[in-house]
């Protein structure tokens, strides 16, 4: 202690009171640490960094965070190494420095160094961070996770500054001012349950935390945004991603996209709380960083770039759309995680170029929360329930309040109707009139009786320039925009008051409509008002184009409500509304069109399935005009459609209960009917709409083809769908049940087969049938009255047992000829169905046993069964590993001259060279076999060249042979040439997925050419070769019109039955 207070009152006449300061803190730490040893160095030097602010004036957080990255925390860190660590440390120093290509510090200096000493060399040589960073990684290397573990924690005074700036910053922007006043009305906390979902996205789902990529996808307005800002004050308070993350970065694309060329720091330091932002140490440990990306869709072709213009450098300045695009394609900082919002028009890219981890879909407001909102919004309890109850009588309007901002614009119309004393129910009758009632209201004086000229003019305007908006696929628009579309300068204030119109990010002359549903709600109305012809635009085009583009499956993505809106300002009281405000309105001409429309396409039917029934559907519905329903919906012929929610379920039955013409109908119910116990059931509604889509199969006289697919059936359901299969009225040909669950006593669906004589085709593909249903099934099937000839059981979890009964069925039944049952396990069942194929008096033609995990062996019985039977002409033994044993076996029986078998699909089946040799003696001997398809299997050229001296015989009678994906190359043209200038049967060829290269396909060109060449289809991808092959091809395809060069080669030929 005696030297203590001499140094302390004999220091140098010079030392500076800053120097002496320190001497004496330095002191007192140390006779802490000598009267009390227990105390850690990371409590010690928190006790430092404490004591240096109090005594020489370092105030601010971030700089006392700053203070400790110096060379006395790393040397206390240095002392907790034992003697052989710290050798092992100086090592990993050598080394790591040798591989992050860093100044080398002389390892001369480093060898003699004590631990203070090299502590002094680290921070000589490099920057403070870079010199923790280093220590960091040795730590790391050296498995001294307690070591990692308290310097992470003792660093969290940068994470702690930033967590208190993102809480301001997000607190603020969840207060701020919002057109649905969301911020009143519900907590900026998120719920215990959310956080759990939150930290699950992040959670790693294997050892280890790797990077991940979130989506988060949903419609605008569903509340992607406010969930990320709820999210990121959640990290701010610790209640999610603690230990996960250290920083979050929120970018949002619509204001960054209009910054030059930047850097991905430059970026990060716009979000940090001043300007010099700890960037070194910031990305120093990247995988605890997380980027949230919002409205990644404002980003025009995002992840276009080529992999050579990305950076990866996070000092490098380049474009926005680069930089989000490397993060995104992991090539700058990829182990960072990153949170991506975007609306449901853009994951297609996502997917393609991005490694997706998960995709979220927000839900909106739950039923809950929309009882919430409109209490607070309607603040009067009575009038809240009034609107409320009747929203919730309607499944579209109930179903649009899920989007916050529709649910503000649907809150507000019902608002001003009733400060006009309307009658709601007449609001709520359709969406088309919750929006009329908002814009009209917007657009008319308060307290006049109708809108001024002025208002007339603008609202004009804004329809125009919707409809341009949404034929260019443009929802922002500059100035010049609004000009060209007879918005004036001296309008815009007007339209911003209304809120219909918004200015958009930070743009000084960039606008939008409040929703996308208000740009379709205005673009519709634009046809009620003028010709498309008098539209400013060229891109706008006409009624009857914008419908039938709206019916397509392909429509743009964006149209949604358009269609609708259009066919429901056709409703009686929208054209009165439409009457008063404008004086005229031009729906007459429009409903022409749409029947017009409807009618071509009934005419025309659709042999695409390009159709969209949903669509006509539900324009049908929002015209609530049951006359013109019934017409229209007799005008189909067809319908296809997907039912996947109440409201979809309402529509659909709404329009076929009308129905009496259609020939076809197919659809899949889906999240509508649960499972029924004696806690639920399905509602009598529901059950009311179920009613009507099932009673098409009793009132369409004409509808012969009907399936179920993918669906899911409750039991109350599938007793109404049972009890009119059996209506004598139902006069089916076509049955399909695919991929269909269902509660109940399936024997009920089986005795719909006592009931329909007409019925030819029955499909159960992928619908589990146990081995009770199988028997009951067949025991139908056999009913005297019944006409089935076609059955197929693809993928109904069959089980050998079931051959039995099957067997059974095709000795007995004199009608079936067609059996299909692929995807089943039926290996040790075999033998029972071709014994039963054996007798003589079977009438089987087609059978299909793809994919039914058969041996070799097997290949025993089809032999006998081949040899006996006279029926079957078609076998399917695709996918089955028959071998080229099992091959040999089988040709022994094709040789046979009584073999009548004209197809056979051998489709990787494990066939080598050496099985073409026992093919090739089998086609030259067997005159009947039409049809050879042995694709994926690898022959290479050898074989094919064995096959080709078959296929040149004058005995072989071949017509389609199916090559593709064998490993063929160009060699084996010469040897294919020869078959197409020789063979006067072979008339298709299919040659897909094989590397054939342009000196092969000038070999197959020159003999399509010959005289002889009696080839129709060709199978070769285009695509797959150069511009000089392709152009050959396709030279060759207009020399010969009887010739299709094609790569959809539908080579399953059916025998006439």
């Amino acid at each position: 202690m005696n030297l203590i207070t001499f140094c302390l009152h004999h220091h140098a006449p010079n030392t500076s009171k800053i120097l002496y300061k320190k001497m004496v803190i330095l002191i007192h730490l140390f006779l802490i640490i000598w009267h009390y040893p227990e105390f850690s160095t990371g409590f010690i030097y928190l006790l430092f960094l404490v004591t240096v602010s109090l005594r020489i004036g370092i105030s601010a957080p971030d700089k006392m965070a700053a203070s400790f990255f110096s060379d006395f925390g790393l040397m206390w860190y240095l002392e907790e190494l034992k003697k052989e660590e710290f050798r092992k440390f100086k090592e990993y120093l050598k080394q790591m420095t040798l591989h992050l290509e860093l100044k080398q510090i002389p390892w001369t200096e480093v060898k003699k160094a004590s631990r203070e000493e090299l502590a002094n060399l680290l921070i000589k040589h490099y920057e403070e961070q870079q010199a923790w960073n280093i220590t960091l990684r040795i730590f790391q290397k050296m498995d001294r996770k307690d070591l990692c573990m308290k310097v992470m924690r003792e660093r969290t005074g940068y994470t702690q500054t930033y967590q208190a700036h993102a809480k301001r910053k997000f607190s603020r922007l969840w207060s701020s001012k919002s057109v649905t006043e969301i911020h009143l009305y519900f907590q900026e906390e998120v719920k215990q349950e959310e956080c759990e979902h939150l930290d699950h996205l992040f959670a790693p789902k294997e050892t280890g935390k790797q990077p991940r990529t979130v989506i988060i996808q949903g419609p605008q307005g569903i509340g992607k945004t406010t969930l990320l800002m709820k999210l990121l004050m959640a990290w701010s308070d610790n209640k999610i991603f603690r230990d996960r993350f250290l920083y979050t970065f929120y970018f949002c694309c619509r204001e960054l996209r209009e910054l030059p060329a930047t850097s991905l720091a430059d970026l990060i330091s716009r979000e940090w709380p001043d300007p010099a932002a700890p960037i070194t140490e910031i990305v120093s440990q990247p995988e605890r960083l997380l980027f949230v990306i919002d409205s990644f869709e404002e980003l025009k072709d995002g992840l276009n770039e080529p992999d050579s213009a990305l950076c990866d450098d996070v000092m490098e300045k380049r474009p926005v759309q680069v930089l989000l695009s490397s993060l995104l394609r992991k090539k700058v900082l990829p182990e960072a995680s990153l949170l991506v919002a975007v609306q449901p028009v853009c994951p297609k890219e996502l997917r393609d170029r991005v490694a997706i981890s998960e995709i979220y879909e927000p839900r909106g407001f739950n039923e809950s929360d929309r009882l919430v909102y409109f209490c607070c919004f309607f603040k009067d309890p009575k009038r809240a329930m009034e609107a409320f109850s009747l929203v919730r009588e309607s499944e579209q309007l109930f179903s649009i309040c899920q989007i916050p901002l529709l649910c503000w614009i649907l809150c507000t119309s019902l608002k001003q109707e009733m400060q006009k004393g309307k009658d709601l129910a007449l609001t709520c009758q359709s969406t088309t009139s919750v929006y009329s009632c908002f814009i009209f209201n917007l657009f008319t004086p308060e307290g006049a009786e109708g809108p001024t000229p002025q208002s007339q003019r603008q609202l004009k305007a804004l329809c125009s320039l919707a409809a341009e908006g949404m034929w260019t696929d443009t929802f922002e628009f500059r100035e010049d925009d609004l000009q060209r579309n007879g918005v004036v300068e001296a309008d815009i204030p007007t339209l911003l008051g209304t809120k219909v119109l918004l200015k958009y990010g930070e743009r000084e002359s960039s606008y939008v409509f409040l929703h996308a549903c208000i740009q379709e709600f205005c673009a519709a109305l634009f046809y009620l008002l003028r010709s498309h012809l008098d539209h400013p635009h060229p891109a706008v085009r006409s009624v009857q184009e914008l419908l039938v583009a709206n019916f397509e499956k392909t429509r743009r993505a964006h149209w949604i409500f358009l269609g609708c809106f259009l066919t429901g300002l056709l409703n009686r009281q929208e054209q009165q509304k439409l009457d008063a405000f404008f004086g005229f309105q031009l729906s007459q001409e429009i409903k022409q069109q749409l029947h017009q429309c409807l009618k071509s396409l009934g005419e025309h039917g659709d042999p695409l399935g390009q159709v969209d029934s949903l669509a006509i559907f539900y324009c049908l519905f929002e015209m609530q005009d049951p006359a013109f329903v019934k017409q229209a919906v007799n005008l189909l012929q067809k319908a296809d459609f997907h039912i996947i929610d109440n409201a979809d379920l309402v529509v659909s039955a709404y329009c076929l209960k009308y129905c009496s013409s259609l020939r076809k109908l197919s659809f899949s119910v889906q999240n509508v009917f649960k499972k029924e116990d004696e806690h639920s059931s399905t509602s009598d509604y529901s059950l009311v709409c179920w009613h009507h889509i099932c009673s098409v199969l009793t009132t369409s006289g004409h509808l012969t083809e009907f399936q179920v697919q993918d669906s899911t059936l409750s039991e109350s359901t599938f007793v109404t769908w049972c009890n009119q299969l059996r209506h004598p009225s139902c006069r089916l040909q076509r049955l399909g049940i695919n991929n269909v669950s269902f509660s109940g006593p399936s024997g009920q669906l089986f005795e719909v087969l006592f009931y329909q004589p007409d019925l030819k085709y029955l499909s159960f593909t992928l619908t589990k049938l146990s081995r009770d249903d199988v028997r009951s099934l067949c025991d139908a099937l056999n009913y005297p009255a019944g006409n089935v000839k076609e059955l197929a059981l693809v993928d109904c979890f069959l089980s050998p047992i079931d051959c039995e009964v099957l067997a059974c069925l095709l000795t007995n039944n004199k009608k079936l000829t067609y059996l299909n049952v692929s995807c089943n396990d039926l290996d040790a069942g075999l033998p029972l169905l071709c014994e039963a194929l054996c007798n003589p008096d079977t009438v089987l033609v087609y059978l299909m046993l793809a994919y039914c995990h058969l041996r070799e062996q097997c290949c025993e019985y089809i032999s006998e069964m081949l040899l006996h039977n006279k029926s079957v002409r078609y076998l399917d033994l695709g996918a089955n590993v028959l071998k080229d044993e099992g091959l040999k076996t089988l040709c022994e029986a094709l040789k046979r001259p009584d073999c009548r078998l004209d197809s056979l699909c051998l489709v990787k089946c494990f066939i080598t060279v050496a099985g073409c040799e026992d093919l090739a003696s089998a086609l030259i001997s067997n005159q009947n076999l039409k049809i050879l398809q042995i694709g994926c299997n690898e022959i290479g050229d050898v074989g094919v060249k064995l096959l080709c001296g078959a296929l040149t015989h004058p005995n072989c009678r071949l017509e389609v042979l199916g090559l593709e994906e064998c490993g063929l190359t160009s060699t084996c043209c010469k040897d294919l040439a020869s078959v197409l200038t020789s063979s006067k049967t072979l008339q298709q060829l299919n040659l897909t997925l094989n590397a054939l290269d342009y000196a092969g396909v000038v070999v197959l060109c020159e003999a399509l050419r010959h005289p002889e060449c009696a080839l129709q289809v060709l199978g070769l991808t285009k695509t797959d070769f150069d511009e000089e092959t392709q152009a050959l091809l396709m030279a060759e395809e207009e020399r010969n019109p009887n010739l299709t060069i094609t790569d959809d080669c539908d080579t399953v030929t059916r025998v006439e039955i």
